[in-house]
């Protein structure tokens, strides 16, 4: 079994708008909304072998934002593909990556993300696909499983869509139960 969590970099800022797209840094409410998810990922018990980053700069700050538990524990590669890499390129990313890695952590972009997010689902109807397929903000994640050994065994259609959550939908000051992230109290954001 293989754990895939996508993970949309936090908000980032348009205040410098001569800076180069893939040197946009996160704005503030970008550096509070990644300990956010990182906190949930920590009460989840999802903390990743293995994180897949964009070399843009508001994904490497949302990496570094998600907290300790990440540094520890995880492997963090950095692939300039990524920046703005298409479902085909993020497939591929996918497919090399080493075995021993069960849980691997993808932080990229729209529309990509999202694009390479819908075509894993599975043909099985799933609550979160509508939410997800509506908008996919920044800092949302979602959390698939596959029934392979393989990372490069994944393909189109083969990805049970576990959970889709906006860092909207989580309450800082709490743990957070799964059955709390659903389809019916998620909202969306801004894009950026």
């Amino acid at each position: 079994m293989k754990t895939l969590l996508l993970l949309r970099h936090a908000k980032s800022s348009w205040a410098d708008p001569a800076r180069a797209d893939h040197d946009r840094e996160l704005n503030h409410r970008g550096e509070k909304a990644a300990p956010v998810m990182g906190r949930f990922l920590h009460k989840q018990d999802l903390i990743p072998d293995l994180v897949w980053c964009s070399t843009a700069a508001r994904a490497v700050q949302t990496v570094g934002l998600l907290g300790r538990d990440f540094a520890d524990d995880a492997k963090v590669i950095y692939a300039r593909d990524l920046y703005m890499a298409g479902e085909t390129t993020l497939l591929k990313c996918l497919h090399q990556t080493h075995d021993d890695a069960d849980r691997v952590l993808m932080v990229g972009h729209n529309p990509g993300l999202e694009s390479f997010a819908l075509q894993l689902v599975g043909t099985d109807d799933n609550r979160f696909c509508n939410d997800m397929a509506v908008k996919y903000p920044t800092c949302a994640l979602c959390q698939f499983e596959f029934d392979v050994d393989d990372w490069a065994q994944i393909g189109w259609g083969q990805g049970r869509l576990i959970r889709f959550v906006k860092v909207r939908d989580l309450h800082v000051d709490q743990a957070v139960a799964p059955d709390n992230i659903s389809s019916e109290n998620a909202g969306g954001s801004a894009n950026t």
